[in-house]
């Protein structure tokens, strides 16, 4: 039987009731977790950006960009979180408090490069799409 560490430190938690926030981010630190819980969105309604993709299989710089542009959209006014998945296809969900911070967010000298880039070299196709988030609820 495989054993996993993610699996491990998720019974010790359990058994020695750590605080769960503070757990997910020593995983994290240490590498063993990515973006595995959802993002903590406020009460609707607020904005969603669901960005879906398909990368050239060769997309040098790409996780060095992604990374960079999910460290600075935290810091953008208006930002509530992220969510996201790539397997054959990407998919980021970011969440947005309005459309003034994602037109803001779109126009980010930096975030325009790694656009750019995306265009040239990384994606075969992308779409983006733009939605009002009216209700939401969670299990």
């Amino acid at each position: 039987m495989k054993v996993y560490p993610d699996t491990i430190f998720w019974a010790i938690a359990h058994i020695c009731d750590f605080r769960l926030v503070v757990f997910i981010n020593s995983l994290r630190y240490l590498g063993y977790m990515h973006q595995s819980v959802l993002a903590q969105t406020p009460k609707p309604p607020y904005y969603a950006v669901i960005f879906s993709s398909i990368k050239h299989s060769s997309a040098e710089g790409y996780d060095d960009m992604a990374d960079e542009m999910f460290e600075l959209a935290q810091q953008q006014e208006g930002y509530l979180g992220f969510e996201s998945a790539r397997n054959d296809i990407g998919i980021t969900v970011s969440y947005w408090s309005s459309i003034e911070a994602i037109k803001k967010w779109k126009a980010n000298t930096r975030h325009l490069t790694a656009q750019k880039y995306g265009r040239e070299q990384w994606y075969m196709h992308y779409k983006v799409r733009i939605c009002l988030v009216e209700h939401d609820y969670e299990f």
